[in-house]
Parts: C-alpha cells; structure tokens; sequence
C-alpha cells in the first residue's frame, strides 16, 4: 500500500517563521521526489492547503490510509489523542517536552541527542534518525569576508547579547540580525565569524535545542563558528577541531579566541564531509528508506487489527 504522506502543522505564515517551520517544509520537499505529500494546518486555515477539521470529516480512502507526521512539540500529546486512529508518525526536533506518547507512534529524530533521548524515554516505540536538510546552497562562495563577526539576537544568550557583542561592536565590524531571517546565505558567505549561544533559551524554554540549523548553515560557508554546544549542536560541532566553544569560563578568553581568530592567528578548518550526512542525497537515502520500514509497520499493525475483527 503506498500510503499518502501528510504533515501537520499549525500554518505556514508568518505567525509560525523559523527554524523548525523551514525545516519541516524542506523534509516535505525530500518527501514529495517520490511521494504524494501535503502540508495539513490545524489552526491557520490558508488558501489551497489542506485543513485538519475538513480532512477528518472525509472520508477518502487516501486520508484514511495516510501518513500523518506531527512536528509541534507543544502540540503533540493533543494531536496524537485527536488522531489517535490514524498512521500517526511523530517527527521529533527538541527534546524534554513533558508529554508522553503511545509506543506504537514511530519517531524520526533530526539528531541523534533527540534520538537518544526517545530511545531511553519510549524504548518500545519504532525510532529512526533523519537529519535536518542543509542544501547545496549553503557552501564557501570565496567571497570578499567584509563582516567580522555575525551575529543573530533570535533566542541568543544574554552572556552574547549583552556582554561579549558590544565589546566587539567597539572594535570590529560586527553584523546584529534583530529579528527571524529566513535566507542568510549572503551574511555567512561575507562573514569571518558566526557567534550562537542558544542555552539561555532552551533553558527557559524547558526544552533542548534540537539541531541547531544556524551553525551547522555558517560553517559550510566557510565561517569560523563560536558557539555553544547544548542539545544537538553536539551531534556535528567539535570544540577544538571545527568551532570555538562559546562560554570558556571568562569574558577575557573568549574576546581573545575570537580576536586571534579574526587575525587569522587561531583556525579550524572544518572537513567538508561533515556536511556529507546533511546534504540531499543522504537525507533522500535515509527517507526512502525509513518510508520503507513505516509502510511495512503500519500494514502489519493493519494486519493485527484485521485478525481481531
């Protein structure tokens, strides 16, 4: 049976913006080279795009039958009762959220800290690791590096924000984004440094940082990074061998770490096939494979029904 693919999501506007939104939409676009795949709100109804309340109303063998993937995290304990009779996949970014669910929902972990985390909390259920996409796009262009330091405030550290960037603002030419952006190719193929520090908010949050696209996306293009390593940062960034760890005890090492690296005194050169495991042809390898598995798990649990009638 070759079940249609849905994936459930709150809306699609700007309401909804940043990374976990664009991610989900780029494994929707890894699902749709071989599969009928559809995006389903649930609380923005939007022009031309399916709407949960109408799907459940129907009752068209393709919906019936589907795939339906949850992503929200603060969403899914409701989702996964509302669609408690449906192929109900949940496709897990941050961990640590205070829900549980039934162990016969497969989980697609986009880190292998998610992963590990699902594993020892629903031992039970079917587990799977797909990484998050980082497309050809983000690459070194060999451009001219006229920005030092980038620098995005979006659910930084106040240790950033605060003390460490206006210091550098006096001395460098430093790049603050306010506010969510959706495209920053051009910034990290002009910029010597990336600094991200996500641990003040994922901690108030409750919750981890699940991938972390934003570092993964600057070290591609060629930008030294300067991060913290909390959640799935630890999945691909290796303090003293491809990034800088952010936050090393004093403000004093780290301003010298980062001046040194702008001199070009101090550098880690990253290996380009650390990207290899998030590029397309991996990520398309791994779907089509764990498609695979669902499609085989759900018609045995079809099966199991059909043997109870």
């Amino acid at each position: 049976m070759n079940r249609q693919i849905y994936f459930l999501l709150p809306g699609t506007g700007a309401r909804y913006a940043g990374g976990g939104l664009w991610a989900e939409l780029k494994t929707l676009a890894v699902a749709q080279q071989d599969h009928k795949a559809h995006v389903i709100t649930y609380e923005e109804r939007q022009d031309g795009v399916l709407f949960l309340d109408d799907v459940l109303k129907s009752e068209a063998p393709e919906f019936q039958n589907g795939i339906y993937i949850m992503s929200w995290g603060w969403h899914i304990a409701e989702l996964s009762k509302r669609l408690q009779h449906k192929n109900l996949v949940y496709h897990a970014h941050s961990a640590g959220y205070d829900f549980t669910i039934p162990e016969t929902i497969p989980i697609l972990c986009v880190s292998r800290q998610t992963m590990g985390y699902w594993g020892q909390k629903a031992p039970h259920a079917p587990v799977f690791y797909l990484p998050n996409l980082l497309s050809h796009d983000f690459c070194d262009a060999n451009n001219e590096r006229d920005i030092d330091v980038l620098f995005l405030k979006r659910k930084a550290s106040t240790y950033l924000s605060d003390i460490i960037v206006p210091v550098l603002q006096k001395i460098y030419k430093v790049h603050v984004v306010e506010s969510f952006a959706e495209n920053l190719i051009d910034l990290y193929q002009r910029s010597k440094i990336y600094l991200y520090d996500s641990t003040d908010h994922w901690s108030e949050k409750g919750v981890s940082e699940g991938f972390g696209l934003h570092p993964i996306e600057a070290m591609a293009c060629g930008c030294q990074v300067f991060s913290s390593v909390n959640g799935g940062l630890a999945d691909y960034l290796d303090p003293g061998f491809n990034c800088f760890k952010m936050g090393q005890g004093t403000v004093e090492f780290d301003l010298q770490n980062i001046t040194s690296a702008l001199a070009g005194n101090k550098k880690y050169n990253c290996d380009p096939k650390l990207f290899e495991e998030y590029r397309y042809p991996n990520v398309k390898r791994r779907w089509d494979a764990i498609i695979e598995e669902l499609e085989g798990y759900f018609n045995f649990l079809l099966s199991q029904q059909a043997g109870h009638l």
